[in-house]
């Protein structure tokens, strides 16, 4: 098996396979976090407790946000591929 060396030349194309389908599950989880916690604010508004209903909601999305932004980082990554190109013959 031959490697690739840099000084080889060889020319790489990025691709990117994400679909919508590999996020949709991971959209769907955050959108029942908001509602979850939205709910939980309201009840709490209900209880005439409006700061602690603030407080919790925002404290949920902020501490739902970076495991969101992780998640779709590292699928994003996940789907990112170097290919070699194909060798082209010489004209």
């Amino acid at each position: 098996m031959a490697s690739v060396s840099p000084s080889d030349n060889q020319v790489y194309d990025l691709r990117c396979t994400l679909t919508f389908g590999d996020i949709y599950g991971q959209i769907l989880i955050w959108m029942v976090v908001i509602f979850v916690s939205l709910a939980a604010g309201l009840a709490l508004m209900g209880a005439s407790k409006p700061i602690f209903a603030l407080v919790g909601v925002g404290l949920i999305l902020v501490v739902s946000l970076p495991f969101l932004l992780f998640a779709f980082t590292t699928t994003l990554l996940n789907h990112i591929a170097l290919e070699p190109r194909a060798a082209t013959p010489p004209a």
